[in-house]
């Protein structure tokens, strides 16, 4: 039992060591999704994964061995990151390069060949992507990360403002001043704007701040309040 107590304390050490090693070179790739990875990036990721669980649950191994070995993994893929930016060459053979599938209306057969799509794979991303109607679509490009990229034909296109001659709100993104009943100091600043003014917005709309679960303001000084409604119950909002 005291062997068992032992390597189960070890296993826990290496875990927690496992998981600063792998946050760390994480952080030193980047901020990818698993939808954006490419195929390097995917093998990469794996690799360092096996090598993660291997140092965790091998007791007999030595750790270091793992560690080693998953930074050398990282530091590969991040020199690559940083080669690639700079050459279109080696961007090209290590992460790939669109593959048109769908030109001017036609359907590419060495495309989705080169791909290894069949038309129903081909027809199924077309549906996920809102097109159940193939004729609609002037180009199909599949991109280095395996996603699909549509361009609509002109007549299937949304229309714009600018196309109904119509002139748009100012854009931008929202601060959020008040987080769990507290102002965001940095946010109130960036905004220029200060407590007052965000206290008289929350009597204007009859809030109290202590109630306020997230209070967001946009670029046209537009505040929007969400209140905690701590005695609403989950059943009453899904009725």
């Amino acid at each position: 039992m005291e062997t068992d107590l032992i390597e189960l304390g070890d296993v826990v050490l290496r875990a927690l060591i496992s998981l600063v090693t792998l946050f760390l070179v994480t952080k030193l790739l980047g901020k990818k999704q698993v939808s954006q990875l490419s195929l390097f990036d995917y093998v990469i990721g794996i690799s360092i994964g096996n090598f993660a669980a291997e140092m965790t649950i091998n007791v007999d191994s030595q750790y270091m061995n793992g560690i080693v070995a998953v930074v050398v993994f990282g530091l590969v893929a991040y020199g690559v990151s940083i080669l690639t930016m700079k050459s279109i060459h080696l961007r090209r053979f290590f992460m790939g390069r669109p593959t048109l599938l769908i030109q001017d209306g036609k359907m590419l057969m060495e495309g989705l060949k080169k791909v290894k799509f069949d038309v129903n794979d081909m027809l199924e991303e077309c549906r996920g992507s809102g097109y159940f109607d193939i004729s609609q679509i002037a180009y199909a490009v599949m991109e280095a990360n395996g996603k699909i990229s549509i361009l609509p034909k002109s007549e299937y296109q949304q229309p714009t403002l600018k196309d109904l001659n119509i002139k748009g709100q100012k854009v931008g993104l929202c601060a959020n001043v008040i987080i769990d009943g507290k102002i965001m100091q940095d946010a109130i600043k960036n905004i220029h704007v200060d407590e007052e003014w965000v206290h008289h917005e929350l009597k204007v709309q009859g809030k109290k701040i202590d109630n306020v679960l997230l209070a967001t303001v946009d670029v046209n000084q537009q505040m929007v309040v969400y209140e905690k409604n701590v005695n609403q119950k989950i059943e009453d909002v899904l009725e």
